[in-house]
């Protein structure tokens, strides 16, 4: 594939209202790739909380992060130039989380972007791009927080099943045999239940805690996708096993999620945590994206797309990932491409 001496990517100097207000569309060079690593033609992008929570705290955003920044993690593409010694070959067909100078803006949304082995795979038969750029934080989210803690016929509690995680949360909890139970609104309970769920409370109708405390600890193992009601963890030792995690998934960095883990570790007479609580970032493995590929292509797990935006709308992609209300990945289309299999 040729490559270009320049592109056009999203970029911040500074957070003004919103990442959606603050991010403009410049022309700038390629990245400077490094020998491990790929460069990319982007395809499509997927967006995600992260994207959005980090940059706008002010300590992250004015000491941690290098500028100008563009954020992004989610990608699927074409390698222009593959990484020295890999096995990955130039114009292949490729999905996976995109590298910057910066964990907290990873540089997806730009036209053309860097990632390296231990992150990006190819895709694999029967799977559009489209498709993959969904996959990468989503599906790692919920196989790390599930895979490794489950066994067959657990039962699981997964708060927030119908968001970018959470349908692939019910998905794979399924898939390892456990028997799930997961939270919605009422617009999407049919679709949890579709995607495999055994009950679905409805917490527009429900209180959520209540139904879990009335069925007793139960429950094996639980994950919070949402992380708004600090509450639904420290009322888990109603409804979870003695042995059992609570993992939380989304928790904004805000002075609640700094203070509440540091509480929870105290020892119960001084009001600690009758549960282990266990906190969770995301980090991208090759092998286990290859693995939920896998499922992807063979059926067993189905991605879910809730709109779909241009290169040039990123901002408003952004507010739609704002609203919490999403039913799956919010996708950008950077650029199109004829071939959808690898």
């Amino acid at each position: 594939m040729s490559t270009p001496t320049s592109m056009r990517a999203w970029q911040f100097n500074a957070i003004h209202n919103g990442l959606e207000n603050s991010v403009k569309l410049n022309t700038v060079p390629l990245p400077a790739r490094k020998p491990d690593q790929h460069l990319i033609k982007v395809l499509y992008a997927a967006t995600n909380p992260f994207d959005y929570k980090p940059v706008e705290v002010g300590l992250i955003n004015r000491f941690m992060m290098p500028k100008p920044a563009t954020p992004g993690s989610d990608i699927a593409g074409r390698i222009v130039v593959p990484a020295v010694g890999s096995t990955l070959k130039a114009g292949q067909l490729v999905f996976g989380a995109s590298v910057d100078k910066t964990l907290f803006a990873g540089g997806g949304f730009r036209e053309h972007t860097l990632s390296n082995d231990k992150q990006l795979v190819a895709i694999p038969e029967g799977v559009s791009a489209k498709a993959a750029s969904t996959i990468t934080v989503g599906g790692i989210s919920a196989y790390q927080t599930i895979v490794p803690h489950v066994k067959p016929e657990d039962k699981i509690f997964i708060n927030g099943g119908s968001g970018g995680v959470g349908t692939f949360s019910i998905q794979i909890a399924k898939i390892c045999g456990c028997h799930v139970t997961t939270t919605c609104s009422t617009a999407n309970v049919e679709l949890c239940k579709s995607l495999g769920a055994d009950e679905v409370i409805d917490y527009r109708k429900q209180n959520v805690i209540e139904v879990l405390k009335s069925k007793g600890p139960v429950f094996d193992h639980a994950v919070d996708n949402v992380c708004h009601d600090w509450n639904l963890y420290w009322q888990s030792y109603r409804y979870l096993k003695p042995n059992a995690k609570y993992i939380n998934v989304a928790a904004a960095p805000t002075f609640s999620s700094f203070l509440n883990p540091i509480k929870a570790g105290l020892p119960v007479v001084l009001g600690g945590g009758r549960r282990k609580l266990e906190g969770y970032f995301a980090q991208p493995d090759a092998k286990q994206l290859q693995e939920i590929a896998g499922w992807v292509a063979n059926g067993k797990v189905k991605t879910l797309i809730d709109s779909e935006f241009t290169f040039e709308q990123l901002p408003d992609a952004v507010r739609r990932q704002k609203t919490g209300r999403a039913r799956g990945k919010i996708v950008v289309e950077v650029a199109k491409d004829d071939r959808t299999s690898g």
